[in-house]
């Protein structure tokens, strides 16, 4: 697991975080991968429909686009059940791990989005950041490396350490535990409607951002606390952040 580059205040109650002078609402900013910092869509859809036609089993790439984000186990689950086609969970252990063989050689066309880095850097200096994703370890400890942002965050989760993927708020719930935040200190940055469910079970604040497969409308049913249109409006984010109600 990826270990904090620095070591988690005693409490992070009343604790205010500082960008540019200013005084920071949350203690900590959570992402998610698949959708928001990186686009990985087409890369994960490829690594699942390889594996599933090998078995038989025939879904479309817009039903497996729809549940990026709930976990690979539970992907294959739905897949397999939507087919007809019995199996056990040595069986979904067995593609799981076909599927990360075959993903970890696509990591390569993996892009970050247009202003990640941008973000990241402005935001490193003064909140702690954490990542919590449903993709696996070792596809996302590679693929932080290829794209040299592995120092940015200070903790990092992935579905192999959760026991309930996405809707279900344990991801960001054991990011806020191991980084001692309280959750309402804890801001999400997600795009997809799992991820912003996740987030107000969390009870934590939220901001969508519809660059994976959910519409802007999509993740508005959902209720998060800011929709942006690209993670390239870092100053309405940070504005967010700051808890003011004009970009910087």
């Amino acid at each position: 697991m990826l270990k904090s580059r620095r070591k988690p205040p005693e409490s992070s109650e009343n604790r205010m975080t500082q960008i540019d002078g200013e005084l920071a609402m949350f203690d900590m900013v959570i992402f998610d991968w698949d959708g928001t910092l990186a686009d990985t869509q087409e890369v994960i859809v490829l690594a699942f429909q390889r594996v599933l036609r090998k078995v038989g089993c025939e879904v479309s790439d817009e039903f497996l686009e729809r549940r990026i984000g709930i976990g690979g186990k539970n992907m294959f689950r739905e897949a397999l059940e939507t087919a007809k086609i019995q199996y056990d969970e040595e069986t979904i252990d067995r593609l799981l791990e076909e599927k990360t063989k075959i993903h970890l050689m696509l990591t390569p066309r993996i892009r970050l989005f247009e202003g990640v880095t941008d973000l990241l850097g402005a935001l490193r200096p003064v909140v702690k950041m954490s990542l919590a994703t449903m993709s696996n370890r070792a596809v996302i400890e590679k693929t932080l490396r290829e794209k040299g942002i592995k120092s940015y965050f200070d903790f990092v989760i992935t579905a192999d350490e959760v026991k309930k993927p996405k809707p279900n708020p344990e991801a960001f719930l054991k990011c806020a535990e191991a980084m001692r935040c309280k959750p309402e200190k804890c801001v999400v940055i997600e795009d997809s409607i799992f991820g912003v469910i996740a987030a107000r079970r969390a009870g934590m604040k939220c901001i969508a951002i519809p660059s994976g497969f959910y519409s802007k409308s999509d993740l508005k049913k959902e209720k998060p606390d800011l929709i942006v249109d690209s993670i390239k409006e870092k100053n309405t984010i940070l504005s967010y952040i700051l808890g003011k109600e004009e970009p910087l």
